[in-house]
């Protein structure tokens, strides 16, 4: 059964129509007002606050915990500084990806890491004839995504405290309504943004605390469906939406390597320790790599147009991410190739992206495709083009 988070008390009065879904667990707000459009709004363009307490956190401590780390995740930990944070994914011994997330380091012999599944069976496995601690911190540690353009007016506003030195996936403690946290410069929407690690029990505080300096901002909550546009937009990748974690995947179409998710350059062979799944990888690389790779594309609008118009209705899309995959195909009536993972409309580019996985021969910028396009129950294709990730660069999110 699915419970609140340490939010729960501030956000649910929030939720004028109670549209909840579950997250590990959790309640999880899918959109505060009527419509998302709002919310999405507030991440581009004001302040928002996003409830991220359900991710999965651990703090690992102990003299070999930077040996417990470097073994699991594809990144070379020794180069990770104190008060630096890495994204990251971690692999099983076939090279196939289990999870990605954050791992930021405490200090020299300690670190805080973030999941979107459970990973402390893993870690535990893993750490065997190490002298290290696991401590899963989920339950007793809140965490709050204050994002947007005037996120860093909020939080100084909040906190009293100037956040001008804060690089981008770096963290420091602050002080947040009496209340000792830390903050990391890290999010999920491509934009300026901060993440808030909080004690649970002074959540609704913080919150509170937030919410007050924000209110000169325009700052809003925003839910999952508001977070799922922009995170789409910055070309981020879910969890059993864009790729299955090994742990779960039942064939082995299921199974993706990091290179098969846009991941390469977060894979560091050069690293003196070992980690799991190297050696996989390394052969799948002197295979000349995997048969798929992560792309994102735009779909052309006159097909789309055109697909409706066919059966006489004006053209219409979806303000919510379709997360179910979509069969991609080669362009001029080729046959099926790959499939569209997430896809949605683009309220800042005003244009229709998708993530695709497809084979290498597509994955150059400029590469045509064709998408399946259904209207009244009527199959059909529309045009895509392959173009760079992230659909949306912006300057702001690093400065």
């Amino acid at each position: 059964m699915s419970i609140g988070s340490p939010f729960h008390e501030r956000t649910a009065p929030l939720n004028r129509k109670q549209q909840w879904r579950e997250w590990s667990g959790y309640w999880a707000s899918s959109a505060y007002a009527d419509h998302h459009d709002i919310e999405y709004n507030a991440i581009r363009e004001a302040a928002a606050l996003i409830d991220v307490s359900p991710l999965f956190k651990y703090r690992v401590s102990g003299p070999d915990a930077e040996r417990l780390v470097d073994r699991i995740i594809t990144r070379d930990t020794t180069k990770l500084k104190v008060g630096q944070v890495y994204y990251t994914p971690w692999c099983d011994e076939h090279g196939k990806v289990i999870d990605d997330g954050t791992v930021h380091r405490l200090a020299p012999d300690a670190f805080f890491w973030t999941a979107a599944d459970p990973q402390e069976r893993w870690l535990t496995l893993n750490a065997r004839g190490l002298d290290v601690q696991i401590d899963d911190v989920t339950d007793t540690t809140a965490g709050v995504a204050l994002q947007g353009p005037l996120s860093r007016h909020v939080l100084e506003g909040a906190t009293g405290e100037s956040f001008d030195d804060l690089r981008y996936f770096r963290r420091r403690r602050a002080t947040l309504a009496g209340i000792e946290i830390e903050v990391s410069r890290t999010g999920y929407t491509g934009d300026l943004g901060y993440e808030l690690w909080i004690p649970a029990e002074g959540a609704a505080e913080a919150w509170d605390a937030l919410a007050a300096a924000g209110r000169a901002y325009g700052i809003r909550p925003a839910g999952m469906l508001a977070l799922d546009v922009a995170r789409l937009e910055a070309g981020l990748i879910l969890l059993e939406v864009d790729y299955t974690s090994a742990r779960h995947a039942l064939n082995p179409e299921q199974n993706y390597s990091p290179f098969e998710l846009g991941m390469a350059r977060l894979v560091d062979f050069g690293k003196a320790g070992d980690f799991v799944g190297r050696l996989a990888l390394q052969r799948e690389q002197a295979r000349g790599g995997p048969p798929r790779r992560l792309v994102g594309v735009t779909l052309e609008w006159a097909d789309i147009e055109a697909a409706f118009s066919a059966q006489d209705l004006p053209p219409a899309i979806s303000a919510i991410v379709d997360r179910a995959p979509v069969p991609v195909f080669g362009a001029f009536g080729g046959s099926q190739v790959g499939k569209l993972t997430s896809h949605g409309w683009s309220p800042i580019l005003k244009v229709a992206i998708g993530l695709a996985s497809v084979p290498p021969q597509f994955e150059a910028p400029g590469s045509r495709l064709a998408v399946e396009w259904t209207v009244e129950g009527r199959r059909g294709r529309v045009g895509a083009r392959v173009v760079p990730l992230p659909f949306l660069n912006l300057e702001r999110r690093r400065a």
